[in-house]
């Protein structure tokens, strides 16, 4: 092989191993960005809120299916619909008791493990109430429930 080859051959090696590097770097970056959000427990109920991004939004949509209970919240903005956080959660089950007492929700989506029955569900957002009634039917089911807000929602105010 001659001197020429040799140095030619040299570059392409670097170039690859640094174009390697680079990938692994960008990979490992990426994968830092997504992550599950924490479970909560409130009155002896596990929770789990987030959303916020489009790498967060798809993991909630996944994990979904594992929940008993799931709300998803937004604000009406024209013929579709902006997603909402920071919306405050009230459940109440089937004789009046709270279960989940005025949670913050920490982006779009909130998952509960609900037990199986009947529940009166408030959602807050910029003052404006929605209430729901949400029945879970028990292991390995999962019911969701879409809270929208009319356009103009005051979203800036939604944790006073």
């Amino acid at each position: 092989m001659t001197r020429h080859h040799q140095k030619k051959n040299a570059a392409h090696i670097v170039a690859v191993l640094c174009t390697g590097a680079v990938l692994s770097l960008a990979g490992i970056g990426a994968q830092a960005t997504v992550f599950n959000p924490p479970i909560h427990v409130d009155h002896g109920i596990e929770y789990m809120s987030g959303g916020i991004g489009s790498d967060e939004a798809e993991l909630m949509r996944i994990v979904e299916p594992r929940w008993p209970a799931v709300f998803e919240f937004a604000v009406k903005d024209g013929k579709s619909a902006d997603f909402a956080a920071d919306v405050v959660l009230t459940v109440r089950d089937a004789q009046g008791n709270v279960v989940l007492d005025q949670i913050h929700s920490a982006g779009p989506y909130l998952v509960a493990r609900l037990e199986p029955g009947r529940y009166t569900v408030e959602a807050v957002l910029g003052g404006q109430k929605i209430q729901r009634e949400v029945s879970i039917q028990g292991p390995g089911t999962s019911a969701k429930s879409v809270f929208e807000w009319p356009q103009g929602t005051d979203t800036a105010s939604a944790s006073s």
